[in-house]
């Protein structure tokens, strides 16, 4: 066992992360993760961390105290920040700046893992490159974003770059097998379904609730014929992504609502102490914000599913070697295969990009679905 159990097919990182740990492949103060959504880069940052404070040798063992207590979120002098809203702002970033900067208290570094940093506003980035351009001797900053691009130049210029890549199937199905305990079957076309993101695999192998949801937005485009059930299926679409968000936020927030009540000194018949409607009218605002992202993250995975349709098709229209996604749907693939033009194949996956980068933009989810199911019709 070792801290870099949990990273998948990303052989050429854990060799890079394993020689700065150990001293012999240079220890930078500001590291920047990137890769495709699923690929690991939160994982990776973190085993990253646990090796740095590794009492071991070698760095990242795994079973020492500090490497138990990073990987479970409790060490001391590793922070690990996760927006919760669709941005972060520069009056938290300031805030953590000025934590960042102390000594750490019990470890051999004092660590910031900043995981989705391209949230962060350009006023927070610009308070973030301030504490990069000038850290303290002991504190590195792990920071963790899809492209390099969605940061500033000036900070991924003082980064240490690791590029994680999309993990391959067989080694996604390998790790639902044996750590999830996933029959193999399932886990392969969880997999395939998941096309390489290790915790949307996870999730499709171990929830009917979620294999049930993606098989009806496959369902999606063999009903779109008409004006009508075009927009009959966008209404769907958005309130599937509601429903599956709602259910993640509420138990979220309750657990959250309640332990700040707590905190805050609730009696045992509910009422709070006076001054403290102030703290809970913020956590209220953060929990909406989040409740937006996560509505907002289930329709994006959600046109990716049906994208994957479109591309089974075009791979099919092409004669392309690679294998199908959607190897359960293959007769009808095959149908829409010879039915349709390679031409309006790619019109189909090119309109749900733009409505992903529209749904990014803040248009109305329920008007950007809308023209999107518009344009993907065959009627």
């Amino acid at each position: 066992m070792s801290v870099w159990d949990d990273l998948v097919g990303q052989e050429p990182v854990v060799a890079q992360l394993s020689a700065a740990a150990e001293g012999t492949g240079g220890l930078a103060h500001a590291w920047l993760f990137t890769g495709p959504p699923g690929a690991g880069r939160s994982t990776a940052a973190r085993a990253f961390a646990a090796a740095l404070q590794c009492e071991e040798t070698p760095r990242g063992c795994g079973h020492c105290a500090s490497c138990h207590q990073v990987l479970q979120g409790t060490h001391a002098d590793v922070e690990v920040v996760r927006p919760a809203g669709l941005s972060y702002g520069v009056k938290e970033t300031r805030a953590l700046v000025l934590r960042a900067s102390s000594s750490p208290s019990a470890g051999r570094w004092q660590i910031v893992l900043f995981e989705d940093a391209d949230r962060a506003t350009e006023s927070a980035a610009n308070a973030l490159l301030k504490a990069i351009e000038e850290p303290p001797a002991r504190t590195i900053w792990l920071l963790c974003t899809p492209s390099p691009d969605d940061l500033l130049v000036t900070i991924r210029s003082r980064c240490r770059l690791v590029t994680l890549r999309t993990p391959p199937v067989d080694a996604v199905a390998d790790v639902l097998v044996k750590r999830d305990g996933v029959d193999p079957e399932t886990a392969e076309a969880a997999a395939r379904a998941a096309q390489g993101h290790i915790s949307r695999a996870r999730r499709l192998a171990t929830d009917p609730q979620a294999r049930r949801r993606r098989a009806e937005v496959l369902e999606v485009p063999r009903g779109l014929t008409s004006v009508g059930p075009a927009v009959a299926a966008a209404e769907a679409l958005v309130k599937a992504a509601e429903a599956e968000a709602k259910a993640q936020t509420e138990e979220l927030d309750e657990a959250e609502t309640s332990a700040l009540r707590q905190a805050l000194g609730e009696s045992a018949k509910g009422r709070m102490p006076r001054g403290t409607a102030g703290a809970l009218k913020e956590l209220e605002e953060r929990q909406k914000s989040r409740a937006t992202r996560i509505k907002r993250d289930a329709l994006d995975r959600t046109l990716l599913d049906l994208a994957s349709y479109y591309r089974d098709v075009l791979a099919l229209q092409l004669g392309a070697s690679t294998g199908l996604v959607n190897t359960e749907l293959a007769p009808e693939l095959r149908t829409a295969a010879r039915n349709g033009r390679p031409e309006d194949t790619l019109k189909r996956l090119d309109a749900i990009m733009a409505c992903r980068e529209r749904l990014d933009a803040n248009v109305n989810p329920q008007l950007a679905v809308e023209a999107l199911t518009l344009a993907l019709r065959t009627g």
